[in-house]
């Protein structure tokens, strides 16, 4: 049962590709990996992998399972335990019916992408949100040229973009969600600047 209110989800489709075309995106192995590393680094319980290709949710089984048990799981259980985490569905809907299971509150999503949208929700406002532990989000992270407009429009929330200090705005998908985790759910900077002073003075 899940106890995290806030899970990640990977959506290989429905996406676009370059041609703004409805695809079905390929499952890559440092997504995998990555995003799993970072949901577990950050508390989550649920990282979902989305694709209705069933050779993909073959092979996305395959890459955890490989690092769950026999060799894999000896020779690194670090990996293990974030990968212990990756459930592979065919669907958005299958996935919030398999988180919805560890909540009484109906689930709600949350969408993002690479470009501003108006009525954006500020990740600030979200981190809030995802206070009240009873509450359970999925965050849709798309892969290809990302998410279609129907899943925009399907959605509870659409949050404000990671964004630089440049035009040039084309991060990894993986290296997004370890951005807007770490400002989701890690510590917060007063607290990072308060232990330091703590050390300073010898409060420890």
């Amino acid at each position: 049962m899940a106890c995290n209110n806030l899970a990640v989800a990977l959506v290989h489709y429905p996406v676009y590709n370059k041609h703004h075309e409805v695809v079905t995106s390929a499952l890559t192995n440092l997504d995998q990996h990555d995003i799993a590393r970072s949901s577990k680094t950050f508390g989550l319980d649920r990282f979902y992998i989305v694709t209705p290709s069933e050779e993909q949710r073959k092979l996305a089984e395959r890459i955890s399972g490989h690092w769950q048990q026999g060799w894999g799981a000896d020779y690194n259980p670090d990996r293990r335990q974030a990968l212990d985490i990756v459930r592979v569905t065919p669907s958005i809907a299958s996935a919030i019916a398999d988180y919805q299971t560890g909540f009484s509150k109906p689930v709600k999503t949350a969408v993002t992408g690479a470009a501003q949208r108006p009525d954006s929700t500020p990740l600030g406002l979200f981190r809030r949100l995802i206070q009240d532990v009873d509450q359970p989000y999925l965050l849709l992270l798309g892969t290809g040229w990302g998410l279609t407009d129907e899943c925009f429009s399907a959605a509870d929330l659409i949050l404000e973009p990671i964004a630089g200090n440049e035009t040039y705005n084309h991060l990894s998908v993986r290296s997004a969600a370890a951005i807007m985790l770490d400002r989701l759910k890690g510590i917060e900077r007063e607290d990072i600047q308060n232990s330091q002073t703590e050390y300073h003075t010898g409060g420890r």
